[in-house]
């Protein structure tokens, strides 16, 4: 240790001529007199520094822009890329806030089906049933389409009932059907009672050409096909489905989030028997087609089309 270091050990004499003057009452007058000049320069120095540094409406302005540069970066986090032409600020943020997760049986499209929706309901269209004086196809014989849509619907409504379903049994032009929401709406129609040639026998199935379910309107078609061509032994008679099937009027009027489709259950020529005679097989063979489009089922072999 040097001898400097010893002079400053706590407990050590100090000695009286290194105190400072009690006297002296003002520490500025320790420091050295400072000249003329080197007082100005120091000043000039001070005014520097206070000129260099933001203060005052400028530098307010320069933190409040930062401010909201962060405030708006953070808010584009939660904007998605098409939003800002549809949804005002409130909404995207309350978006963004609670967006749901999809279901195992729900398509992107379906993101806004309200959480009430009754997806365990099913409506049965009785094809040309309720509007006066419209039997549909009428026969030489007096068969009636209007007849044979009402035995296989009806048949259609108790096997689905016994099966847990909540049924409608609706008219062609029924007003429960204006934004009619359910897990399924069917329409069971009847083909032509005219001979056209030896390929006009068979059922037809289909579903809205345009539909935001595009994905279920296409199993929709495959498993009511599969199913009904099981049960009954009639040909999917593809090839020949009509911009009334794909158009029928009933799909412009539910709400857009019930799935809709057709079926033309047999031709009232060259399929007559079975039409007439065995009406509660065909409910089989559509009951099998809707529990399998409902319950997610597979279809092993997709039908042409």
């Amino acid at each position: 240790m040097s001898q400097v270091e010893d002079e400053h050990l706590p407990g050590r004499d100090i000695r009286p001529e290194a105190l400072p003057d009690p006297t002296i009452n003002n520490l500025s007058s320790l420091r050295p007199e400072a000249s003329q000049p080197d007082l100005q320069a120091r000043q000039v120095k001070r005014a520097d520094r206070r000129q260099s540094r933001p203060t005052g409406p400028t530098w307010h302005v320069f933190t409040t822009v930062i401010s909201a540069a962060f405030i708006i970066a953070t808010l584009f986090s939660v904007w998605s890329p098409g939003s800002l032409v549809v949804k005002s600020l409130p909404e995207q943020m309350v978006d963004a806030l609670s967006v749901e997760p999809l279901t195992a049986n729900q398509s992107t499209s379906a993101m806004s089906m309200p959480m009430d929706f009754p997806l365990d309901r099913i409506g049965i269209v009785v094809g040309h049933r309720g509007n006066e004086g419209d039997k549909g196809a009428v026969c030489s014989d007096g068969l009636t389409e209007l007849e044979v849509n009402t035995n296989v619907a009806t048949y259609v409504q108790q096997k689905l009932i016994k099966a847990g379903w909540t049924v409608d049994l609706l008219d062609e032009f029924d007003p429960r059907l204006n934004n009619y929401q359910a897990g399924l709406l069917l329409s069971i129609h009847t083909d032509s009672c005219d001979y056209i040639n030896e390929s006009a026998s068979g059922f037809k199935v289909a579903s809205a050409l345009a539909t935001q379910q595009s994905d279920n309107s296409s199993r929709l078609v495959e498993c009511i096909a599969d199913r009904y061509a099981k049960k009954t032994g009639l040909k999917y008679h593809y090839q020949s489905i009509t911009q009334d099937m794909t158009h029928y009027h009933a799909y412009s009027e539910i709400n857009p989030f019930t799935m809709a489709g057709i079926i033309e259950v047999g031709f009232l020529n060259l399929d007559k028997e079975i039409l007439t005679t065995k009406p509660e097989l065909l409910a089989d063979g559509i009951v099998s087609g809707i529990n399998c489009y409902m319950k997610n089922e597979t279809v092993e072999t997709k039908p042409a089309n």
